[in-house]
């Protein structure tokens, strides 16, 4: 039985990267091999990591300026960030939101931005809020307007214009994520191009990065942890070739964990063009459906995204490969490097 020890590993501060490479694409690749030792390159090496035939799925969701600052009666200040809409009602738009402030009680009307209220209406188990706003009618636009691209706290800064061009993918598309599909982030649309004039083909899915990607693990047992709900949907084209790939015996490679998580939910619910709901939390033992290759930046010690890795790739030879990383003073998290990976019975070798 793993336990949340088992994916530990010492990781200095100052490898946490706190800005991106120079320019888009010029990050370092470590490519995790199925036999031998890890080796590093430009990321520009993942062109002729691939072989031709591959199916490769990116997450098009496209990160929202999610954090929102208010301020209560008095005059304190409340920061909010936005995870997702919720429900219409009569009153406004029920929102599910992570608040920040002092004795802030369920009851509390926040004056935001536009001339918005929120009403906070009710504290969840897992530390989110339920919030109806009021003069808001079209959230994203709303947001769009008066918010903040919300950079993940271990990047200790406030965001700049640099940010709101390099925190979002190329290919971004479908607006809804608090937090970005980070692997994505390396790809340039030279290098995309030069994948699809190789042979690979490129199938987008939508997973609006929420909790449920890094909210942190508070129990020892994996057994007793539950996972956020994040909404994904994967279009029929997609569907399509994942069937198609998987007949032909085509290798099919991910760019990032959470294009992962949308096509194993997908495939153990198929609903193409529907929008629907995963609490999947991929660990050690999971039976992939689809997946042969991974494409990932590297993962905070102890979450469930490093298991997820770990599940594809093997626990002892991942964090050989972290331990040999932070040794090369590779950069980890959002802006840092990226690392390349095979399942050892999948179909690319």
């Amino acid at each position: 039985m793993s336990q949340l020890a088992d994916f530990s590993f010492h990781l200095p501060d100052e490898l946490i990267a706190q800005r991106p490479a120079p320019h888009r694409g010029e990050s370092r690749l470590m490519q995790i091999h199925t036999e031998g030792p890890a080796t590093i390159g430009p990321f520009s090496d993942i062109l002729d990591a691939f072989r031709g035939d591959e199916l490769l799925i990116v997450n098009d969701s496209r990160v929202v300026p999610a954090r929102i600052f208010g301020q209560k009666p008095t005059g304190g200040r409340v920061e909010m960030l936005v995870i997702r809409p919720m429900a219409p009602s009569e009153e406004g738009l029920i929102i599910e939101a992570m608040l920040k402030g002092k004795n802030l009680k369920p009851g509390l009307e926040i004056q935001l931005p536009g001339g918005a209220v929120g009403r906070f209406t009710a504290r969840h188990a897992d530390g989110t809020a339920e919030v109806i706003l009021r003069g808001v009618e079209d959230l994203w636009g709303w947001l769009h307007d008066h918010g903040q691209i919300p950079l993940p706290p271990y990047i200790e800064r406030t965001p700049d214009e640099e940010d709101v061009r390099r925190y979002q993918t190329v290919y971004a598309r479908d607006p809804g994520s608090v937090a970005a599909p980070t692997a994505g982030l390396h790809f340039t649309e030279a290098i995309l191009q030069g994948l699809r004039d190789k042979g690979v083909a490129i199938q987008p899915v939508t997973l609006h990065v929420g909790l449920g990607t890094f909210m942190p693990i508070r129990v020892d047992d994996l057994d007793a942890h539950e996972m956020h709900g994040e909404r994904y949907s994967v279009p029929q084209a997609t569907a399509d070739a994942l069937a198609a790939a998987r007949a032909a015996g085509r290798p099919i490679v991910c760019a990032g964990t959470t294009a992962i998580r949308a096509i194993e939910s997908f495939a153990r619910s198929p609903a193409p063009d529907t929008v629907q709901e995963t609490r999947l939390f991929i660990r050690p033992g999971f039976d992939f459906a689809y997946v042969d290759g991974l494409i990932t930046n590297f993962h905070l010690p102890e979450s469930t995204l490093l298991m997820l890795v770990c599940a594809l790739a093997g626990t002892e030879r991942v964090l050989a490969a972290y331990r040999a990383a932070v040794e090369a003073r590779m950069m980890f998290y959002s802006y840092g490097d990226a690392s390349l990976m095979r399942r050892e019975d999948g179909r690319w070798t």
